[in-house]
């Protein structure tokens, strides 16, 4: 089995934050300070360390014990690793006092490849489906005790899953009937049993697996979080850069963005453009893999990054 993982977009999110101009013109009487929100396997921050200085300082996060074991052996003392939520990363740093943010929402290639993380309709394992195993409940225990309406909620909201009630239905009478599901395989065959249209070339439990693991590990909360946690922590001039892999992901960092790159003002109201207040963000691009990334590495195709830049006028 290939436990090897290739991050995406790799090039690019660290000449995205490498070009910004803080870190362009920063000396080692003011050192650089980069955070890395989702360590993974080490890919993206291993290439940032190669890119910075020996004065800088750089934080990554994450909250799989696994990718922490793996962080842990690089030896080198400008990095400092956490184990935590990137949600939490203006408990590690002060406010404008960071120079490139890079948030990588992807799921690593091992946690999917590993059958016991439960990640996997492919491949027989627990129903656990927890990026931090030592904390919540896994997706088995969860699917033991929610109602019907909180299971068909989960899987259409976070998974855009049209048999979503049916679904929800079937685990509901195979817990009732002694048996709901505990392994992945079981569950993606009683998946594969109520869902009989499908996309072309995509599994019928692909939707609601997505579904339990993004509210199993309050994916799309801690998002939202660690966008504020950023837009707070970067300095004027600093550079964010986020790589999301699926629609609800990529709304909300777009809006985000977007809600913060522009002022509203009421329609009529006579305010001259010289006189708006400044926005916090200058949008700096959207970039997508290559067609030579995405045959290297199919998990790939669905990413988008999207750049953005705290103003220099802003006010934190």
């Amino acid at each position: 089995m290939n436990l090897s993982h290739r991050p995406v977009l790799l090039a690019e999110a660290v000449t995205a934050l490498i070009s910004g101009p803080l870190i362009q013109k920063q000396t080692a009487e003011n050192p650089i300070v980069v955070i890395d929100g989702t360590f993974g396997r080490g890919g993206h921050t291993r290439a940032l360390l190669k890119e910075l200085p020996s004065s800088a300082r750089m934080i990554s996060f994450d909250k799989d014990l696994d990718a922490i074991a793996v962080a842990e052996k690089i030896n080198d003392s400008r990095l400092t690793i956490v184990h935590d939520s990137f949600a939490q990363m203006d408990q590690y740093a002060q406010a404008e006092s960071v120079d490139g943010i890079l948030l990588d929402l992807g799921i690593s290639s091992p946690q999917v490849d590993e059958a016991h993380r439960g990640f996997s309709f492919r491949r027989e394992g627990p129903l656990d489906m927890r990026m931090n195993t030592e904390h919540g409940l896994t997706a088995a225990q969860w699917l033991e005790q929610a109602p019907l309406e909180e299971i068909t909620h989960v899987i259409k909201t976070y998974g855009e899953e049209r048999f979503a009630f049916q679904i929800a239905k079937a685990i509901v009478a195979k817990r009732e009937a002694g048996s709901c599901p505990k392994t992945t395989m079981q569950l993606a065959s009683l998946i594969a049993s109520v869902v009989q249209t499908r996309e072309v070339g995509q599994d019928p439990a692909t939707r609601t697996f997505q579904a339990l693991r993004i509210f199993i590990n309050h994916e799309l909360e801690d998002l939202e979080l660690g966008l504020k946690a950023a837009l707070k922590l970067l300095k004027p001039g600093a550079r964010l850069a986020v790589i999301s892999f699926h629609s609800l992901e990529d709304r909300i960092v777009k809006q985000f963005l977007q809600s913060h790159a522009r002022i509203e003002i009421p329609r009529g109201l006579p305010v001259r453009e010289k006189d708006l207040p400044q926005s916090d963000l200058e949008i700096i691009g959207r970039v997508k893999p290559s067609d030579h990334e995405v045959s290297e590495n199919p998990r790939a195709r669905s990413a988008i990054m999207r750049v953005a830049e705290k103003r220099m006028e802003a006010q934190a």
